[in-house]
């Protein structure tokens, strides 16, 4: 079960990978045409070449994010089918229309006899887009090979999944009929208990959204309050500028102080308590990992370097990541993000209009990078942690292949040799930052020969699973290995 909400969060990754073009393209076009969301906006007018320009930028930005759980619904079920065949991404369209039409306000309207349940007025969210790519991807896996009489021999194989995916399609419309009620009611309620709480509310949420990312369900956790599914939708109402100035995005807010000040500062805390000898092995990968958090919030190269090795450091991060949070919100401060709360994203929402103070993330960032620095060192130093640099092997491996140098296929050659061999690989896949792998002889990994490379580090979920933490350039070493394999 847990590999399959890993596998899941790794697909969730393919839609969400189209977030930062919209805000790319809404950043400019709100810094041409701040006006051009909501009219007249003091201080700005309309009209002109350059509204035109920014308004057709918000606009195209608009297409993908008030449509995402269109791409969910496709991008999970390619992610999820067994070879990323675009005729599951086809039976995951077929589920989300079937499902929507049979569940909007009209048809449960007439079904009824009465006024449909609020909750059915927002079925179009990204929770049923995701449904309907699971749904779309287990009928493609099941019947993608099905042998038809010679009668229907047409609608042999992959052209079978479509009918059947319409078929479950029609039945979980049904169950949902009764069900999705509760659940809309159930998670309005959770919504609702955190954000009555405010600040704190928000630093909650953010804590156990750092806890849940070592077992990839952060991603469920996000949901409620980034998108449309119990009427928060932070995200989506921050970029197209129909929140609440000075309350809309205050989910996103507080990422910015520890993904863009605090982890890089805990990266120089590990390197100046890390082993003398090994200080310049451990060097590219914390620094590389710093930058990628300051520039992009891409976190995981980071976190994963020492989740495992020390993971009550981690919980200690997971705090200090709440408390950031639930200080950062509490201050007139709001700012948003498309993908992740790192510095291109702060610059772009900065021009936005539900925008508030965003220049003031960067002294907050400034103090919690200060408090990261001298809590990490502490705490390592104290407890006598075994972050990277510090681990018990006094034999240093050497950095074969740097990260930084792009060798990819000299880096997989290595990571190859380091698993086993081809023949000790059973299935090689990978998400944002590791490669997924499932092996024959767990006693043939050499973590030792593995981490050579300069990789973030290695994590074994099970004696059949092994996971590959190599940040955002995973995918081309990826690529290599697919080749090898």
């Amino acid at each position: 079960m847990m590999k399959y909400f890993q596998r899941l969060g790794k697909s969730l990754m393919l839609p969400v990978a189209c977030l930062p073009v919209c805000g790319i393209l809404m950043g400019i076009g709100y810094l041409l045409a701040p006006a051009a969301m909501a009219g007249e906006v003091a201080g700005f007018t309309t009209g002109g070449a350059k509204y035109v320009i920014g308004l057709f930028l918000i606009k195209a930005g608009g297409a993908l994010i008030d449509n995402m759980s269109w791409l969910f619904a496709i991008g999970v079920a390619v992610g999820m089918s067994d070879d990323g065949d675009g005729s599951s991404g086809l039976a995951g369209l077929v589920s989300f229309l079937m499902i929507t039409k049979l569940l909007s306000v009209a048809t449960v309207t007439a079904l009824m006899g009465a006024e449909a349940p609020a909750a059915f007025e927002k079925i179009e969210n990204q929770f049923i887009g995701i449904l309907a790519g699971l749904i779309g991807a287990t009928c493609y896996n099941k019947f993608k090979n099905t042998k038809l009489p010679d009668a229907l021999a047409f609608f042999s194989g992959k052209r079978a999944v479509a009918i059947v995916t319409a078929a479950f399609s029609i039945i979980a419309a049904g169950i949902l009929f009764f069900v999705w009620p509760v659940i809309y009611n159930a998670l309005v309620t959770l919504g609702e208990s955190i954000m009555s709480l405010g600040a704190v509310g928000t630093g909650l949420y953010v804590f156990f959204n750092r806890l849940l990312i070592p077992f990839g369900l952060h991603h469920a956790l996000n949901s409620v309050f980034w998108f449309d599914v119990a009427g928060i939708n932070d995200l989506q109402n921050f970029w197209a500028n129909t929140g609440v100035f000075g309350e809309t995005g205050m989910y996103m807010t507080g990422f910015f102080p520890f993904m863009m000040f605090g982890l890089p500062a805990a990266c120089l805390a590990m390197y100046h308590t890390a082993k003398p000898q090994k200080k310049k092995a451990v060097f590219g990968l914390l620094a590389s990992a710093a930058f990628c958090a300051f520039l992009t919030g891409v976190t995981e190269p980071i976190e994963f370097s020492f989740m495992f090795l020390a993971p009550g450091l981690y919980l200690v991060h997971a705090i200090l990541a709440g408390i950031t949070a639930g200080i950062t919100v509490a201050l007139p401060i709001r700012a948003g993000f498309s993908f992740s709360g790192g510095g291109v994203d702060l610059l772009l929402s900065s021009f936005t209009p539900l925008a508030q103070n965003p220049w003031l993330l960067i002294p907050v960032g400034i103090v919690v990078g200060i408090i990261y620095y001298i809590v990490f060192r502490f705490v390592i130093s104290v407890f006598k942690l075994k972050t990277p640099g510090r681990e018990d092997d006094d034999q240093e491996a050497e950095m074969k292949v740097e990260l930084a140098n792009n060798d990819y296929t000299g880096m997989a050659q290595t990571i190859l040799e380091g698993l086993g061999g081809k023949e000790n690989i059973k299935t090689l896949d990978n998400c944002i930052t590791r490669l997924r792998l499932e092996i024959n002889d767990y006693t043939k990994v050499d973590e030792k020969k593995i981490k050579s490379t300069g990789i973030a580090g290695v994590m074994r979920p099970s004696k059949t699973s092994v996971q590959v933490i190599i940040g955002p350039k995973v995918q081309f070493v990826a690529d290599e290995m697919k080749k090898l394999l």
